[in-house]
This record gives structure tokens, sequence and C-alpha cells, in this order.
């Protein structure tokens, strides 16, 4: 464990603990059933909780399933909103502990491919395997006991997938637990949407951006309707948030940096912009690689930095692109 770690861990900051806190939290008030998710124990001991794959799920469900991909370090609910002037549902994100729960946890930076399966890993497993460049830079990883994971997949996973991020993660395979949704369906398509912060984060990551000076993030973004299948969700929740994303980030440090950066950070900076999701993922053969990969991040970004007194906003939505998208 790095030092920044054992630091962490002795001011109590464990993500995987958090999320089992957030889901005992939920257990406690709320059975699983009654938000349209189901729970199987493997032959190994993992526990898979279905939100979508074979069980309807519900909005419910999909805030809980953002909250435990952002460690239980996140709020996440759904306020009233619009796209270019039809009443659409937003899902609304806020957190005082942006990096640990956007870029340590939420960010869907692990693709789990055993076998015939795949899905895109997300939540505070990552922070215990640590195998991406971004927990070096950040100098944190975690040796819990148990882990917790999303996957964002259309079927549920067996124990092959179990020992695969068991192995990786460093613990036995009965301490995994695993939620799983389709991004076709209501839980996966919320808990995609919830990501607006998270994409900013990563965005300026990605730029250079020293990301310890961000204190808080707040973040909206319009949520489609459930799409008919995983590709055309893709295609969906991605324009939610490049063309209809709104986050505000509060900072500290100097202005004129922020000002340099700001112009980079919007979705419109980036290649391929303009079109909607699913007809540039369709260009690039359906290949998440061949895209820019600056596309992703929210339309509008505003900075308050809580130093100087400072604010500085960058892009704008394109309500247009979003009605062709949600089919409004």
């Amino acid at each position: 464990m790095s030092d920044q770690a054992a630091a962490d861990s002795r001011n109590g900051v464990n993500l995987n603990a958090m999320a089992f806190e957030q889901l005992h939290r939920e257990q406690s008030s709320s059975r699983f059933e009654h938000l349209g998710v189901s729970e199987a124990v493997l032959p190994s001991g993992a526990r898979v909780l279905d939100f979508g794959v074979e069980v309807c799920g519900s909005l419910q469900a999909g805030t809980l399933l953002a909250k435990l991909c952002m460690a239980g370090l996140g709020d996440v609910s759904l306020v009233p909103g619009e796209v270019d002037g039809i009443g659409v549902p937003t899902v609304q994100v806020q957190t005082d502990r942006p990096v640990e729960a956007c870029l340590l946890s939420q960010y869907a930076g692990w693709r789990v491919s055993v076998d015939d399966y795949f899905g895109m890993g997300s939540g505070p497993m990552r922070a215990a395997a640590a195998r991406e460049e971004l927990f070096e830079k950040l100098r944190w990883n975690e040796l819990p006991d148990a882990v917790a994971g999303v996957l964002e997949a259309s079927s549920l996973p067996g124990d092959s997938v179990v020992e695969y991020l068991a192995e990786r993660c460093c613990v036995e395979p009965g301490g995994v637990t695993l939620a799983v949704a389709p991004t076709a369906s209501l839980a996966g398509t919320l808990q995609v949407v919830a990501r607006s912060v998270e994409t900013s984060l990563h965005k300026l990551f990605e730029l250079g951006f020293d990301v310890r000076r961000i204190v808080s993030g707040f973040g909206a973004a319009p949520l489609p309707p459930v799409a008919k299948d995983d590709l055309a969700g893709i295609g969906r929740t991605n324009d939610a948030i490049l063309y209809g994303g709104r986050v505000t980030l509060w900072v500290t440090g100097d202005d004129a940096s922020l000002e340099e950066i700001g112009p980079k950070v919007p979705s419109s900076s980036a290649g391929g912009y303009g079109k909607p999701f699913i007809d540039i993922f369709r260009e690039a053969d359906h290949d998440f690689y061949k895209i820019d990969p600056m596309l992703f991040s929210p339309a509008e970004i505003a900075f308050h930095n809580i130093e100087t007194g400072s604010m500085f906003c960058f892009g704008e939505i394109a309500p247009p692109i979003l009605r062709k998208s949600f089919g409004v």
C-alpha cells in the first residue's frame, strides 16, 4: 500500500468499506425486491445483485447503483428538467470528495473480459486492483478483505468472472460483491448519466490538471428514455452528457490556469463533436478506442475558485442533438 493510501486508511477512508456501508443502509431501509433488484450467491460465495439484466429494476435502484459506483461518497437524485422545452427528468450529482468518488471509484476504467463475458467495470473494486495508471499517479490503493464493484453488462457474471476479479483485487472469491445492469435498463441508464462530474474530472486529469485542487463537484444531465438495446443505450447516455451535461467544480489555486485549461474541457473541444454518439460510435467500428478520448466530457463546465472568488464558464449544451438522440 502506498504512503498516501496508508494515510487515508488512518483517516478512515476506505472506498470498498464505504460502498458496503451504502449497501447496508439501503438494505436496512428497503428490501431489494422493493427496488426491483434480485440477489444471488454463487457457488464461490460471491454475491451478485441484478439491477436490470433479468429484472426490471427501478429509478431508485438506479440512484443506488450510481451511489455504489461512487463508493457512497456522492448524492444522486432525480429533479425536474427539460430538453429544448420538453420536460425530461435530470440526474443530479454532487460530491465533496470528487477525486475519490469519481476518479478512484466511479470511472469505468476496467474492461472486464473473461472467456465470452464482457462488461465495463467501475466502483471501488478498482482501488483494490489499482492496475490503472491513475492510481499510481494519485498514489492510492487499498487492501480490503472484501470488494464491491459495478458491471455495465448485458448478462450476469459467473464464478469465472468472480475468480478473475478476486485474483486481481487480492481477495477471496467469497469477498466479491457485484452489482450488474445493462445500459438499456432503468437503473443502467441512470447510473451512466450520473457520470457528469466524473467525465469532467477524468478529462481534466488527462489534460494534466492537478485534480487535487478540486474540492467539490456538482453535475446535472438529462435522463434519456431507456433504449431498445444496449447499443442504442450507449448512444443516448453518452449524448446526455456530451450535449446536455452541465458541471460546476469548486477549486483552489490560481485563476490563470483555469482560464487556460477551461476551453479544452467541454466536449465541443474534441474531434467528432456535433453528431449523435451512435453515429460517432458506428464510424469508429463500435470501438471506443478509435474515438477521440477528449470527446468524453460534459457540454458545459464552470469553475468556482474558492480562493479568489472568480468564476469561469466554458461550453454550451446542444438541445437539437439531444432531441434527435432521445427521439423527441
